[in-house]
């Protein structure tokens, strides 16, 4: 392999081209995919490197992989040719994340805060000791996903485009958020007349225990994950461990589970709503990693019939 390479440069979007673009380079072989992303930003004027978008001259998709040498990517070799494309403004994976879980935390403080102004006869009922118990299941479950994003998740990409902040915030604060909270601190909610009923309490109990064997559970799906990729890394390995057997996420699968437990523990219809449309996704993300893991890992991944539910989905 040679020293160094001459890759020509190509807009994958003539109709939105890189002005200052060069018309090539000359890049060692052992260079990555992220070096050459801040190469091409220093010579274009990009102050941030992350917007500049490389892709595959033969198949047009995005070289993911930062860590990547260029050396090895075969297709772009053989051509010589680099395609370059401004992704426009990003942000950190680990923020948009941060921002998607503050939300319903901030909605569910907010509506109890504000109780007494935003229900008719609301001053008078005071939160039931169910209600009491939801805010803590909502808060203890987005707080534990803060604190994962802040020091468990490990990201291969590190940017998204900023304008998706909007629309991955939308789902969690109106429906986690003001949805729920809405519902379930309402004097007229089911939680508000769970106490003193037997049934109820029972609910209540059996509902936490399962929420709290998802939250424990899917933590350590999550710290096992973490496990499989180094530091800053982007290297992917085949997932194994506690929940693997059965599905190809059981992270996924926990925290259905776990949010099975609040909806029998707050018989809350709109937690139902909320989890109902959030495994629909999931389900869409679940097979799309069980086609992943099949394609790059053919002789070493253990194929699963089920992605998400075991014997449902």
């Amino acid at each position: 392999m040679a020293s160094k390479i001459t890759l020509r440069l190509a807009n994958r979007s003539p109709k939105q081209p890189i002005k200052k673009l060069p018309p090539s380079i000359e890049v060692p072989a052992n260079i990555t995919i992220e070096d050459i992303k801040a190469l091409i930003a220093r010579k274009t004027g990009f102050s941030d490197h992350n917007r500049i978008g490389l892709f595959d001259p033969s198949t047009k998709k995005t070289l993911k992989n930062r860590k990547a040498e260029i050396g090895n990517e075969q297709a772009v070799v053989s051509t010589g040719e680099l395609l370059v494309k401004d992704l426009g403004p990003q942000i950190a994976w680990k923020t948009v994340f941060l921002f998607e879980y503050f939300g319903p935390i901030l909605f569910h403080l907010a509506v109890v805060a504000l109780r007494p102004h935003l229900y008719a006869g609301a001053a008078s009922t005071p939160l039931s000791r169910t209600q009491q118990l939801g805010l803590a299941l909502f808060v203890g479950h987005f707080v534990k996903r803060e604190y994962e994003t802040l020091f468990v998740h490990r990201f291969s990409a590190a940017t998204m485009p900023a304008r998706n902040i909007f629309k991955n915030c939308f789902f969690y604060w109106t429906f986690s958020g003001a949805l729920c909270a809405w519902e379930i601190y309402a004097p007229w909610s089911r939680a508000a007349a769970a106490d003193g009923h037997d049934t109820s309490q029972l609910l209540a109990a059996v509902g936490t225990a399962i929420y709290l064997f998802g939250e424990v559970s899917n933590a350590v799906v999550h710290l096992n994950l973490a496990g499989l990729r180094s530091p800053g890394g982007t290297e992917r390995k085949v997932p194994r461990g506690y929940g693997f057997s059965l599905v190809t996420c059981p992270n996924y699968m926990f925290e259905i589970l776990s949010w099975v437990g609040v909806i029998i523990a707050l018989q809350s219809w709109s937690t139902a709503v909320f989890i109902f449309f959030g495994a629909a996704q999931m389900y869409v993300w679940a097979k799309g990693k069980e086609r992943a893991y099949r394609k790059e890992f053919p002789d070493t991944y253990k194929k699963k019939r089920f992605v998400l539910l075991p014997g449902l989905l």
